[in-house]
């Protein structure tokens, strides 16, 4: 068995600065403490023989199967799905790490990765559909899928910004060129970013909001508090949408 290198080390090529200070690089939970689990647990993998591949594939299975999760009744069911999503970080984490240690950085692991992440949030919405739903109209399985289809926008919204770029022979655009040039939508994106109300719309902190209503719902005896939160999440999530369709167009990342 090959001996495990140093943190340190492994720090410095796992964990450029670049990306987790980047702004749509690293999601805040990473940097909170899952880059500190992480880093301990790519120093094990990269002795073995595991591709960075299987792991951002291990990580799409953790992120559909939260959505399944939902499924079972009961706090159990939202705890689960909580807990598989932050596997599902964990291997967000971890497959790049890898991929930087091994030199083994691919194309179709940055595709998987990114398909992952919209399947992943869609399936946890659409479970969240079916949840609200127990005992009540089948009408909260559409609203579950209408909040699904908001989140798979969004990302695509963003993920469409590389491609048009791409196809203009343009690099990728740098995070200052995110800002509106509308002084009026400036400040409404930096309201709504004071709030971060829309992170809700990111299936980590979507399950840690359903697995808290999953509480209440035990106190109250119901339902009602998951269907409160899954409305407030569908509405919350297209008006994002248009807030990030208006605010990409109105800034420079397309020039």
């Amino acid at each position: 068995m090959v001996s495990a290198p140093a943190l340190a080390e492994l720090r410095e090529v796992c964990q450029p600065n670049a990306k987790l200070q980047s702004r749509n690089g690293e999601h805040w939970a990473g940097r909170l403490y899952m880059r500190r689990v992480s880093l301990r647990t790519t120093r094990q993998l990269v002795r073995t023989r595991v591709t960075p591949d299987a792991l951002t594939w291990s990580m799409v299975v953790c992120g559909v199967a939260a959505g399944f999760a939902l499924l079972i009744p009961g706090l159990t069911g939202a705890l689960l799905a909580a807990v598989l999503f932050q596997l599902f970080l964990l291997f967000d984490c971890v497959d790049g790490e890898v991929a930087r240690w091994k030199g083994q950085n691919s194309a179709t692991g940055i595709y998987v990765d990114r398909l992952g992440a919209y399947l992943a949030d869609a399936a946890l919405m659409v479970g969240a559909g079916f949840r609200a739903a127990q005992g009540a109209s089948i009408g909260w399985v559409s609203v579950g899928l209408a909040a699904a289809l908001g989140i798979v926008l969004l990302k695509a919204s963003t993920d469409l910004v590389d491609v048009a770029r791409a196809r203009r022979g343009l690099p990728v655009a740098e995070d200052a060129a995110a800002s509106p040039r509308s002084t009026g939508i400036a400040s409404v994106r930096r309201l709504a970013s004071a709030f971060k109300i829309h992170r809700i719309t990111n299936g980590i902190e979507a399950s840690l909001l359903l697995l808290a209503v999953a509480v209440v719902d035990a106190v109250v005896g119901g339902h009602e508090p998951t269907r409160a939160a899954v409305l407030a999440i569908a509405v919350i999530t297209w008006v994002m949408v248009v807030a990030h369709l208006t605010s990409i167009l109105s800034s420079s990342r397309l020039r």
